[in-house]
């Protein structure tokens, strides 16, 4: 589907989502997306803060609440057919499952799991009770990336050789779940996971050897995650991607493709929110486009309720999901090894297209945080 269409709704009919987890991502990006998502809507929340219950169902106007206790009360009731589910990494393949074995479908933030074994019991679970499985890779549905992958696939930068990207930001708060080894925090898996899943569907290919190295200087709130750290990862063809990502330094989001006869640079690339820009230079002339602020939680929420209405199986698929766990795991193993990590036997992933862009209007507010704070402790 591309901006230029609508997503069928079988007749007004509108997937009933519940939402767990409910930290500064939830409120600030997916609650206030379901009103501008035409098939879908939120009729549950899941959280063990009270006041974050109260509040925020007042808001969104939502009659079923639920503590992560009742949470198996909540997938029986009646009331939803998908959970979207934000919780901390460490969680999402047990509430998956858990989802999955009461006939519900999954909208599951990234990274998929901690571990391979984790991502392979998600996707059987879902297989197995005939539920739809999508991992949340929103820029699968954005216009600006999309386009990317368009410019890079169609010659004009010549053959794509070399991909670089930067993913930086400060996380101040110490206590952030970001920088906690329990709860699957660290650079690679929380921001990395852009970079290698970008250089992935701009060169649509897998890599098959990874190499990574990690910095930390040794403040306090570096003491469980690295503050840094630095990838390559060779792709078949003899291309290389790289990237860095940090959590201690200032914001940065960009990513550059660069071919036998030009290059592709996106900045920023990878923001929820916000204005996309291209800048494209070819023979030594750039043309700069600007992409529009659109709704990403919105497209994402309306492609998924899409899919289960006509039973489609959603691209950014539980095996998208698995493959990008394999090469992290690869990466965090080059660290702690300081050798290049071989990935055999990645199986090629059906990559996103332009083809299936979903475009709706920007959230309307920005709403205030209930017991919660941004990573970036602001």
């Amino acid at each position: 589907m591309n901006s230029s269409q609508s997503v069928s709704n079988q007749g007004d009919r509108k997937i009933r989502y519940a939402v767990i987890g409910l930290g500064w991502f939830a409120q600030e990006a997916a609650l206030p997306a379901f009103a501008q998502s035409e098939n879908s809507e939120l009729v549950a929340l899941i959280s063990d803060d009270a006041t974050k219950l109260q509040e925020l169902s007042k808001k969104y106007n939502v009659q079923h609440t639920y503590s992560y206790d009742e949470y198996d009360e909540c997938l029986a009731s009646g009331h939803i057919d998908a959970i979207y589910i934000a919780l901390p990494n460490h969680l999402h393949c047990e509430y998956t499952m858990r989802a999955a074995n009461q006939a519900i479908h999954v909208l599951c933030e990234k990274p998929m799991a901690m571990t391979e074994d984790e991502c392979e019991d998600m996707i059987y679970a879902c297989n197995n009770n005939s539920v739809k499985l999508m991992i949340a890779y929103r820029l699968h549905l954005e216009p600006a990336n999309l386009a990317a992958i368009e410019v890079v696939q169609s010659g004009k930068i010549g053959e794509p050789r070399i991909f670089n990207s930067v993913f930086t930001q400060q996380v101040k708060d110490e206590g952030n779940i970001r920088l906690r080894d329990v709860t699957g925090g660290g650079t690679i898996d929380d921001i990395g996971i852009y970079c290698l899943n970008a250089a992935r569907y701009l060169f649509q290919d897998e890599p098959y050897e990874v190499f990574a190295i990690a910095a930390n200087k040794g403040e306090q709130r570096f003491a469980e995650v690295e503050e840094m750290a630095t990838a390559i990862l060779r792709f078949p063809n003899e291309r290389l991607a790289t990237f860095t990502v940090s959590f201690g330094a200032a914001s940065v989001s960009t990513y550059q493709v660069v071919g036998t006869k030009g290059d592709l640079r996106v900045e920023p690339a990878y923001p929820w929110q916000g204005e996309l820009k291209h800048f494209l230079t070819i023979e030594g002339e750039t043309q700069e486009k600007t992409f529009s602020p659109s709704g990403q939680l919105a497209a994402e929420f309306s492609y998924f309720s899409d899919c289960i209405l006509q039973n489609k199986d959603p691209e950014p698929s539980g095996m998208e999901g698995l493959t990008d766990v394999r090469i992290i795991r690869a990466l965090y193993e080059s660290i702690e090894q300081g050798k290049p990590i071989k990935i055999p036997g990645l199986d090629e992933q059906q990559h996103p297209s332009t083809e299936q862009t979903v475009q709706r209007p920007p959230n309307a507010e920005q709403p205030d945080l209930v017991n919660a704070t941004s990573p970036k402790g602001t």
